[in-house]
């Protein structure tokens, strides 16, 4: 629950701290004076959207603190242990929003994002306002109403129901892709074999044009080539060249040896050089006889290298990267003249899954319609405790032969209020007070289900009187003994069943207005009923009434 909420800097909020305890707390105050700014704070604890216009002018930034007290079993826990989020019976949220509207919200000191703090705040505060009126008339929300009311089992389904839907979209849209897309499939196709046949036709070989760059070279300059590899080969090779002087040279020192072998390694060296300098000889021979000029040959590579340059402006840097590519289009071309039998596979696969589906959403028919009966029966009796005991609260269904996300039904909460009038949507038969009792009608019945117990209805008795302002207020009486809630109101009859009341006026000192918030004892109350009953001027009777019925709700709030 919630205890304590400080504010600074806040709108018209200078500086404010309130203490909360059980039971039920109401906000009064004229209006202008602040309530629906306090309100405003707490949405922004719970992860509402920041904005530079709720910082206070003249301020560098807001500041709202929210402590709450949470029990062992309080639903946030597995949140907070999911993000590492240290928490035992104390929960400490902190926003900062900047002037330049930047928003820092901070969970037990540690920053978080705004999506953490709106799942987290989702589990702590149910703030109700005049606009979720406008949820009732929307018959989308009723389905959810609904599903939410009926419980694990349906929901269960539900989530079953919608992993396959998404499945199924998606096999749909390939479908579509398929059909209508024939043409475009054709035109690519046509494309693919194209350039399949382009590089098929090439032959190519990996590494063929570095070889082929290396011949081209030998044929350009083969000229070149032939005189040196021939003057190379007639000053190693000849009479009185570099071999035959060599084995002169040899034939000497044999001769030496034969007198001193302090040459013989010298001898051994020169030998090995000669052979090997023979081997030589004759591979520059060799290279020398093979080497022609061949104009033809040469023309061929030119033509063939310009081929290549050309596959791999278009398919690959290398001849590696244009086979990748080959390779790549052989298996589209696959996929694509298989597509008919693909088809096929989508077309049971749709089938297969529409089938579950059917199988789900009649099952979820059949959870709803028993749900539905509960419903109206829970609503019906919260409405006659609101001093609305002739209405009948329907749940009507009408099935669809599409399916949606949610099944095949679709859902209208009626209603009949008064004897002998027919069934008909809430839009065109609800007036806002009945809005406002039917919504706190389905609240007290989704607060226990929903597991949230601060509960915070802001106005929801707009347009409200008599009797069935008193039932408002009894019933959100009854609602706060075992939640805690607060309730800004107009309505005297409101806010004389509160355990706790807060007063908001605001002040001007010096240029500047204050919102100031302060917690009334029996006197304050006292007054300010008789304010709320009689306007400004205050006369003996309106404070004896305002006397009476505070001691009237005291009365009240023990039997409930």
């Amino acid at each position: 629950m919630l205890r304590e909420l400080s504010i600074h800097q806040f709108a018209i909020m200078e500086e404010v701290h309130l203490s909360f305890s059980d039971g039920f707390h109401v906000l009064t105050g004229e209006t202008g004076a602040g309530k629906s700014i306090l309100i405003d704070a707490l949405g922004l604890i719970l992860g509402g959207r920041a904005s530079s216009e709720f910082v206070r002018y003249g301020a560098d930034k807001a500041e709202i603190e929210a402590l709450f007290e949470l029990s062992p079993t309080h639903p946030v826990h597995p949140l907070l242990i999911e993000w590492g989020l240290e928490c035992d019976e104390t929960l400490l949220i902190r926003r900062e929003i900047a002037a330049s509207g930047k928003s820092i919200c901070r969970i037990n000191g540690r920053i978080v994002t705004l999506f953490m703090l709106r799942q987290i705040g989702k589990k702590l505060i149910d703030i109700h306002g005049q606009h979720e009126h406008q949820s009732l008339l929307d018959n989308d929300e009723h389905v959810e109403w609904l599903d939410s009311f009926a419980g694990t089992e349906l929901l269960t389904i539900r989530h079953q129901y919608s992993q396959i839907f998404a499945e199924y979209q998606q096999v749909e849209k390939e479908l579509a892709r398929f059909r209508t897309n024939q043409q475009e499939l054709e035109h690519r196709l046509d494309l693919l074999a194209f350039q399949k046949e382009e590089i098929e036709q090439a032959n190519l070989v990996e590494g063929e044009d570095l070889e082929l760059e290396q011949e081209r070279n030998r044929l350009s300059y083969a000229e070149k080539l032939l005189n040196n590899a021939s003057r190379a080969y007639h000053l190693l090779y000849g009479d009185h060249q570099g071999l035959d002087l060599i084995q002169k040279a040899l034939f000497h020192i044999e001769d030496i040896l034969s007198l001193d072998e302090r040459l013989a390694s010298v001898y051994e060296l020169m030998q090995s050089s000669y052979y090997q300098l023979e081997e030589s000889i004759h591979q520059i021979g060799k290279y020398r006889d093979e080497l022609e000029f061949d104009p033809k040959r040469l023309g061929e590579i030119e033509e063939r290298m310009h081929l290549i340059k050309q596959l791999k402006r278009k398919y690959g840097s290398s001849i590696e990267d244009i086979l990748a590519f080959q390779a790549k289009v052989e298996q589209e071309i696959e996929e694509l003249t298989e597509r008919e039998w693909v088809e096929d596979q989508l077309l049971k696969k749709s089938e297969q899954l529409k089938k579950q589906l059917l199988e789900l959403a009649d099952q979820l028919t059949a959870l709803r319609k028993k749900a539905a009966s509960q419903l109206e029966n829970r609503v019906e009796q919260e409405l006659a405790d609101l001093n609305m005991r002739s209405t009948i609260f329907h749940v009507a269904f009408e099935s669809s032969s599409t399916l949606s996300s949610i099944g095949q039904d679709q859902i209208e909460f009626q209603i009949a209020p008064n004897p002998g009038e027919p069934l008909r949507p809430l839009a065109k038969v609800a007036s806002g007070g009945e809005l406002s009792r039917i919504m706190l009608a389905l609240k007290c019945i989704f607060t226990d289900i929903n597991q949230i117990h601060t509960l915070v209805f802001d106005e929801i008795d707009t347009g409200v009187s008599g009797r069935a302002a008193q039932a408002i207020a009894e019933k959100i009486a009854v609602v706060s003994k075992h939640n805690q809630v607060l309730c800004v109101t107009h309505l005297p009859q409101v806010a004389c069943m509160a355990d706790h009341h807060f007063y908001i006026s605001k002040e001007t000192q010096a240029g500047k207005t204050r919102t100031q918030v302060n917690l009334l004892d029996f006197e304050g109350r006292t007054n300010e009923l008789a304010r709320m009953l009689g306007g400004a001027v205050l006369t003996q009777t309106t404070h004896q009434h305002a006397t009476e019925m505070l001691r009237m709700a005291e009365l009240v709030r023990k039997k409930v």
